[in-house]
């Protein structure tokens, strides 16, 4: 396991189970949400540790996720002084789980090229259900060194 410290962006009915299943893998998980009794609620259940905005979150993780609502919410949560590309290092990689727009995703997969930072655009199918059970399909679109990076994490929840 290369991958050791990797960050969660949004714990909703997905993404709880999510990084759950990241924690449960044995991967460091510092977590955030925008309701920060979630996160609370999140690191009481699992090992990890959550951070007080996305940069805090994202700062150290070697991959950081991210599954959030729609575009506007995707947008607050990678852009600005505390999204999460202002606390991740070059060389570390971004997987999008939103099911976002296509122009959203090549916008912040351009912006993160340009901080040498990694991007896959990976919407996920299979519901709470597939979440909680682990079993999720996840759809990858990116560069195939990422891929290889970010599917023996990606597996921890997903059907590999």
């Amino acid at each position: 396991m290369s991958e050791k410290k990797v960050a969660f962006i949004g714990l909703g009915v997905m993404g709880f189970p999510m990084a759950g299943h990241l924690a449960k893998a044995g991967y460091q998980v510092r977590v955030y949400n925008r309701t920060a009794s979630k996160a609370e609620a999140w690191v009481s259940q699992h090992q990890g540790s959550s951070g007080a905005t996305p940069k805090a979150a994202a700062e150290g993780a070697d991959i950081v996720f991210v599954c959030v609502g729609n575009d506007d919410d995707l947008r607050s949560v990678v852009y600005g002084d505390q999204g999460v590309l202002a606390g991740m290092a070059q060389g570390s990689l971004l997987v999008d789980h939103t099911t976002a727009s296509a122009n959203v995703a090549r916008e912040i997969g351009a912006q993160a090229e340009k901080l040498q930072i990694g991007f896959l655009d990976a919407p996920v199918s299979g519901g709470q259900m597939g979440a909680e059970n682990g079993t999720l399909t996840v759809m990858i679109g990116g560069d195939s060194a990422h891929f290889d990076r970010a599917q023996p994490v990606i597996g921890s929840y997903a059907r590999a």
